[in-house]
């Protein structure tokens, strides 16, 4: 099998073959069913990929689809002419790239349907053309944004970023003006703007980024990755020595868990999938390709503690449309696709928001800890020791390698001496260590009957609860355990169950005092 990666032309994947997972029934659903349409979807999810499929379809390339379940379905063919922006291509991190840029393609499509005055603005010229366009073929044309919030982006939270949006509202609202001349409209992005609108003017898309209809048309589904994929997971279970469903379950727990409605059907980032496969083995590789300059920024202004923003429910107005507020980065982590939707309560009409699955929880938490806790040795090695001492119930070493880790971090704990902050920031650092461990489920302030346990961790072969302490004991910290009952609910586990007291010194900055019981 070929995997197309780093291929997104559709073109080229059908005259090459390389796989395609059919998404054409849900384009053609697409073009019947509506004119102008926004969607956004995590970088590396095959955006790109949904337009050039598009363009190739209005191009009337019938030769591309065959065997594909649009063959059947479309009847015409019409060729129509396509007007592609793509702004991938482009750092627009310059003042004047945006403007090149634009007319970069304007020039382009001059030389097909004829040149227009160079004294009117870039927007107007547009409209020129597509009206030309029309008046030449007979066929209304077909717009295509791919990632038309990239001009933004490059420049978010610096004095460009309202430059490069005043001169991308111009352009977009001269598609108003164009409306009879345009059979189709689509525009991709990341990010949703709202408050500071790029379609000012413009004839507001249907947004169909939390559409129940349109959820997989990009990404790849349970379905889908047994239909197409089932050969290359047979492989892939025996290069990592694994049987095939427990493959599957390891496969799901690394890329799945992506949601994009209340349906809350399950999509794998294809990045990661086909990268997988290709190698073949598991590996982080979404995240690998790094984080956005954007995010990184973003993060400069972060105030909020991980865990008081995770699992939790929100109304849509809270995460869909970036306000460009620094001081509440929820929405921008949703679109990134750092958070997505796991649970909906119909009801109140609530999202619950969390990480997708152990690739990004590892990446963005591994991030978020090397910005905050700047420790003396780096993380993925630690990472891999504890992880192993977890898998094995090795306690002691657990013991030193939290110690140490603690130990190395530069003055984490920023609050003044004896405070109850410092001991929140020393519960935050913990949960952001033990979030790194994504290989298991961590349940920060796990929520039970008679109170909340600070930690518990749920490996194959154990269950360890944490309990902390400032400047306290570890004795005092099982005892809490004990009286709470936090180790009830695991009374029918077969594993061994651990009750760990933790106790931090703000004196040594680091854990001081440790007791260990099984329950």
């Amino acid at each position: 099998m070929k995997y197309p990666i780093g291929i997104q032309t559709f073109e080229v994947i059908r005259q090459e073959g390389f796989v395609y997972v059919d998404k054409t029934a849900l384009i053609h659903r697409l073009v019947t069913e509506g004119k102008v349409y926004f969607l956004s979807r995590p970088r590396r999810f095959g955006k790109s990929l949904l337009l050039s499929t598009l363009k190739a379809y209005f191009e009337g390339r019938q030769e591309l689809f065959t065997g594909l379940a649009i063959e059947k379905m479309e009847m015409e063919w019409a060729k129509h002419p396509v007007f592609l922006i793509d702004f991938n291509s482009e750092n627009f991190t310059q003042e004047g790239v945006l403007e090149k840029a634009l007319l970069a393609h304007i020039t382009l499509w001059e030389g097909t349907y004829g040149p227009t005055p160079k004294e009117m603005t870039v927007g107007t010229r547009f409209r020129l053309l597509l009206a030309k366009a029309y008046e030449q073929t007979g066929r209304k044309a077909v717009v295509l944004v791919d990632e038309y919030d990239k001009p933004l982006l490059d420049v978010l939270d610096t004095p460009l970023e309202e430059v490069n949006r005043n001169i991308l509202k111009a352009f977009y609202s001269t598609f108003k003006a164009a409306d009879p001349c345009l059979q189709f409209v689509m525009l991709t992005g990341v990010t949703k703007f709202s408050q500071v609108s790029v379609f000012s003017g413009f004839n507001q898309p249907n947004d169909i980024s939390m559409s129940t209809k349109y959820e997989a048309i990009c990404g790849i589904t349970e379905e889908e990755l047994n239909q197409y994929f089932g050969t290359s997971l047979q492989e892939l279970a025996e290069v990592e020595h694994l049987g095939l469903e427990e493959m599957k379950q390891e496969f799901k727990r690394q890329y799945d868990g992506y949601h994009f409605s209340r349906n809350m059907l399950g999509l794998y980032n294809p990045f990661s999938v086909l990268r997988a496969f290709a190698e073949p083995g598991l590996g982080d590789y979404w995240y690998a390709t790094g984080s956005p300059s954007y995010l990184v920024r973003l993060m400069e202004h972060f105030n909020e503690n991980i865990e008081d923003m995770v699992s939790r429910y929100y109304p849509t107005s809270q995460f869909i449309d970036y306000r460009a507020d620094v001081e509440r980065p929820l929405p921008m982590l949703y679109q990134s696709g750092y958070l997505t939707i796991k649970d909906y309560n119909p009801r109140v009409r609530t999202y619950r928001l969390d990480f997708p699955n152990s690739e990004v929880t590892a990446g963005f938490v591994t991030m978020l800890a090397n910005r905050y806790l700047s420790p003396s040795e780096g993380t993925e090695s630690w990472i891999a020791r504890l992880v192993d001492a977890l898998r094995l119930g090795r306690l002691e070493t657990i013991r030193i390698e939290l110690t140490s880790f603690f130990a190395g971090i530069p003055y984490s704990l920023r609050r003044k001496q004896g405070s109850k902050e410092q001991e929140r920031d020393f519960q935050y650092t913990f949960f952001l260590v033990m979030r790194m461990v994504s290989a298991y489920t961590v349940l920060a302030e796990h929520q039970q009957s008679q109170g909340r346990a600070d930690c518990v961790v749920l490996t194959p072969g154990y269950v360890y609860i944490f309990e902390f302490k400032r400047d306290g004991t570890a004795r005092q910290a099982i005892d809490q355990i004990h009286s709470a009952g936090y180790a009830h609910e695991y009374q029918a586990d077969p594993r061994p169950v651990y009750l760990i007291g933790c106790n931090f010194s703000t004196r040594t900055g680091t854990i001081d005092d440790w007791a260990v019981e099984e329950a």
